[in-house]
């Protein structure tokens, strides 16, 4: 079963993010398959809390982005939600800010890495 949420990202946010679903060879029906990938990636990180308070200072989020999310995911969402509230207790939107977080660290992560030859 699969749950549909959505989130906001700023346009030049929506816009890497639709190059690297491309230029990753996932094709535009890939999003939600790119996006569930990041969010699994970002829960492996030891950090992601504090990564989760840098996503909620963006602005002007513009674009709305609809994705399929796996019932596992989504458990693991809310989990996760709970765990960035102890630390942020005071913040809003956090399902939203940890899907725009882990985006954003698939995006810079992948980015930064140098290629072999």
């Amino acid at each position: 079963m699969k749950i549909m949420t959505s989130i906001k990202l700023q346009k030049k946010l929506h816009y890497q993010m639709q190059q690297r679903i491309v230029g990753d060879g996932y094709g535009m029906r890939g999003k939600s398959k790119w996006i569930i990938e990041a969010i699994e990636s970002f829960f492996q990180l030891p950090d992601y809390p504090s990564l989760v308070d840098i996503a909620d200072d963006m602005e002007q989020l513009s674009d709305i982005v609809s994705i399929r999310l796996p019932d596992k995911l989504m458990t693991m969402i809310d989990n996760a939600i709970i765990e960035v509230r102890k630390q942020y207790p005071a913040m809003e939107g956090v399902k939203s800010n940890l899907i725009r977080a882990s985006i954003m660290q698939r995006l810079i992560r992948v980015s930064t890495s140098v290629p072999e030859y």
